[in-house]
């Protein structure tokens, strides 16, 4: 019995850590439900890498606006883009999970399977990389945000801290950079055209559009219709006549 007693208490301070850790990230997801967050971890990512190589002339944008100063074509733009089953699942699209392993098993190209909710968990807590442990704690913080904020809470973070262009972060930035506009007078076209580029902003652009931008900015315009524009957000069940088209 005296061999096992320092394994149990090894066990109690595991706990105690283990829910010090429950209790700390809990609170600090609870706390930005209410308080804009000033940054996120994906832009001090890209900050500490601007100097470790050198990048002077670097200079990153980014402030916060509220749901009620943004065009309610952006929200309707993202999630048209990125994942139209926001309004209903509670943080993870199974079919869409099912559908990348099954492309993986058949050797076609990887599509991507993260939901909004994912993407802001991986954004504001995490850091770039495809590890198990970052898609493990992406998981982790995707649950606390789900059980924690509602669905507009997580949308308007998400459209203030995805990244639009080198440097450039959320839809206020974006939108007058890239548009010489305030983000409340952006019209669908221009939120289709953010949308578009959220797959690979370091690839894609938003003032300088390839042909797959742009091809790919009339597709989210259509999305957004088929799927009854800003409306859309405020369903309780989706509607029976839409299609729900995947990401492309």
């Amino acid at each position: 019995m005296a061999h096992l007693l320092p394994f149990h208490r090894w066990l109690r301070y595991a706990g105690i850590v283990a829910l010090s850790w429950v209790a700390l990230t809990w609170l600090v997801v609870l706390v930005l439900r209410f308080v804009p967050p000033w940054t996120s971890a994906v832009m001090m990512e890209r900050q500490v890498d601007a100097l470790i190589h050198g990048e002077k002339g670097f200079h990153l944008q980014h402030h916060w606006v509220p749901w009620s100063r943004v065009s309610p074509w952006v929200p309707i733009a993202m999630v048209a883009g990125e994942d139209q089953k926001f309004p209903f699942h509670h943080g993870f699209d199974f079919d869409s999970i099912q559908n990348a392993i099954d492309a993986a098993d058949d050797g076609r190209r990887l599509r991507g399977a993260s939901t909004i909710s994912q993407q802001t968990a991986k954004n504001l807590f995490l850091w770039n990389g495809r590890s198990f442990v970052r898609k493990g704690l992406e998981a982790y913080f995707t649950v606390l945000i789900e059980l924690t904020w509602p669905k507009r809470r997580i949308l308007e973070v998400y459209m203030n801290i995805a990244q639009l262009g080198d440097g450039i972060y959320g839809v206020g930035a974006a939108s007058e950079n890239f548009f010489h506009a305030s983000p409340d007078r952006l019209g669908p076209a221009q939120a289709a055209r953010l949308a578009a580029v959220l797959p690979n902003p370091d690839r894609f652009h938003v003032d300088r559009p390839s042909g797959y931008v742009m091809e790919r900015s009339r597709w989210i315009e259509e999305q957004m219709d088929q799927l009854g524009g800003p409306g859309y957000l405020e369903s309780r069940q989706p509607p029976r006549d839409a299609h729900i088209g995947r990401r492309r």
